[in-house]
């Protein structure tokens, strides 16, 4: 497709406000060919005289660029990007589309980034990643201005990182790519960090930097002409955190005996182990998802979404949790459990002991809140003590939450259930839950021998 264009759609300077209504910056949009582009400025003045610069070229009949979005005649005019103000283009690029836990996994995944790629170390490492941090969050920084002790630091960081374009420079820019690899390789005390933590950060760049070949930053991705190893990872459940139904019946019992607050949970750890739900999953559920609860059948579950935590920085809303759809389901899309007769019984008397709050959900807090992590996290782990012996609980055995749900899965898959009923019942696809409880199903060795026998006798 040819480069340029004459299609060209010049739109009104917008001002960007925050929720205090104070106007913080003013953009200036376009279209090239149907393709949005924009650019922001601090000032009015520079907004209307970069607007009127666009102007004068689409007046004249000068061509654009469908890559850059500029007059072509600006190709040699055109400012160098920064790192640092890739950076916000891309996550301006991503935050309206990304899960709330992917926007503060792009943040992170950046924020290491940018610290191998600034000019020098004149502000403190932990300013600097406050900085970032903030930068990072779209919403907030749509809405407001940096907080008084980071908008030095801000400030510096739009003039103080390598440009974008060195990545690509020959010898050096494999220097500085290595050096971004590395440091999103470890933590920052300079450790090695877990590989799956690595390798999602390496994934967010190797987006990062395809879209910078998108928007013309880059002529191609750094990250393809560097040899790299990844680290592996653990790809399958450990069978050592698993546990069976009699530890965890030892397990709800310490709860429901830990406290008033622990009465509240013993339900809530149930959905776990007995339905295989995720956190997020039992945090959502209300009473209108329970389709029957039978006094000694069966019974029934239809979930419609999920409250992961991401935190307030990362949501659209400000909450540190927001409502979403069930995880690798589209929007609108429902999933069916059945509720085990034991779950039946403890969820019939958690709603007859502790009601619902108005909007119908089922675990809440004594003061009719939501359920947070910290207080179900901090009954978990006493209660795990208590339910334990002393070996087991030195153990990985159950060592957090989703391992009762990773008990759930395997229980389903060791008794016989298909794989396909598992992976409904689950939110899985049946490629994933074998690949991932490959290691929990037991059993079966020896009945496969038999049949492998018998058919060559």
């Amino acid at each position: 497709m040819q480069d340029n264009c004459y299609d060209v759609r010049i739109h009104s300077i917008e001002k960007r406000k925050n929720a205090d209504g104070v106007v913080t910056s003013y953009r200036v949009s376009w279209k090239v060919s149907g393709k949005s582009w924009k650019e922001r400025f601090s000032t009015a003045a520079q907004a209307d005289a970069f607007r009127s610069e666009l102007m004068t070229a689409a007046r004249r009949g000068e061509p654009f660029s469908r890559r850059t979005g500029q007059p072509v005649a600006w190709k040699r005019e055109l400012p160098v990007m920064s790192w640092y103000a890739f950076t916000l283009a891309y996550v301006d690029a991503k935050w309206p589309y990304a899960a709330r836990n992917h926007r503060r996994g792009i943040a992170e995944a950046l924020t290491d980034a940018t610290e191998a790629l600034l000019t020098n170390d004149e502000h403190p490492r932990e300013s600097l990643r406050a900085a970032l941090r903030w930068s990072y969050s779209g919403r907030i920084r749509d809405a407001e201005q940096p907080p008084p002790g980071l908008a030095d630091t801000v400030r510096w960081l739009h003039t103080h990182t390598t440009p974008i374009s060195a990545l690509t420079e020959p010898g050096s820019g494999a220097v500085l790519t290595r050096a971004i690899l590395a440091r999103v390789s470890q933590t920052k005390d300079g450790n090695a960090a877990a590989a799956n933590t690595s390798n999602r950060k390496r994934m967010v760049l190797n987006n990062a930097m395809e879209y910078a070949v998108e928007i013309g930053a880059l002529p191609a991705n750094p990250l393809k002409a560097v040899k790299w190893s990844k680290p592996r990872t653990l790809t399958t459940v450990d069978p050592r955190v698993v546990i069976n139904i009699h530890q965890a019946r030892r397990f709800l019992n310490a709860v429901e005996k830990h406290s008033e607050r622990g009465r509240r949970m013993k339900a809530f750890f149930g959905c776990m182990y007995f339905a295989a739900l995720r956190p997020e999953e039992v945090v959502d559920l209300r009473k209108e998802h329970l389709v029957s609860l039978p006094e000694s059948d069966w019974g029934e579950m239809r979930l419609t979404n999920a409250e992961p935590r991401a935190g307030s920085r990362w949501t659209n809303s400000g909450k540190v949790r927001e409502r979403r759809e069930l995880k690798h389901r589209a929007k609108g899309e429902t999933r069916s459990v059945p509720i085990h007769p034991e779950l039946c019984a403890m969820l019939r008397e958690h709603v007859q002991q502790f009601g619902t709050g108005p909007d119908g959900r089922i675990f809440i807090g004594p003061r009719g809140g939501q359920m947070t992590d910290r207080a179900y996290l901090k009954i978990f782990h006493e209660a795990r003590t208590q339910a334990f012996t002393s070996v087991e609980a030195k153990s990985p055995l159950m060592d957090v939450p989703y391992s009762l749900r990773h008990a759930c899965v395997s229980t389903w898959l060791n008794a016989g259930v298909p794989a396909p009923q598992v992976a409904e019942w689950a939110g899985h696809s049946v490629d994933v839950l074998l690949r991932v409880y490959a290691k929990c199903i037991y059993g079966q060795q020896r009945d496969a021998m038999r049949r492998i026998w018998e058919a060559t006798q």
